[in-house]
């Protein structure tokens, strides 16, 4: 992941959320929003809500690893917020894969 594609504005955030589209999955929450860029960018969050120190950074690796294998099927020109949910805890990378994959097949992209 380039550093141009990784959202960091606060004021990106509050677009997608405020404007934003929302898919729950059973592991994940995904929020999106066109961009008219040639190219998506995305977050990974896990709030104090999901455990520790090493299972919020377990949940965002799942996620990101499951974005990285599809990021090739996905439309160009949407902001992205992949949030994990405390459901996620204990899961493997299967299970979060396969909730990756219907959000972005629920949001069409």
């Amino acid at each position: 992941m380039l550093k141009k594609e990784v959202l960091r504005k606060k004021e990106d955030f509050n677009h997608i959320y405020k404007k934003g589209k929302s898919i729950p999955e059973r592991y994940i929450v995904m929020f999106y929003r066109r961009n008219n860029l040639s190219y998506n960018r995305t977050a990974f969050l896990a709030s104090k809500k999901v455990g520790n120190s090493v299972q919020r950074n377990r949940a965002k690796r799942l996620m990101k690893e499951s974005f990285r294998l599809t990021e090739c099927n996905i439309k160009n020109g949407y902001d992205i917020i992949f949030i994990a949910r405390n459901t996620i805890n204990g899961k493997g990378f299967k299970d979060v894969s396969r909730s990756l994959d219907n959000a972005l097949r629920r949001g069409k992209l």
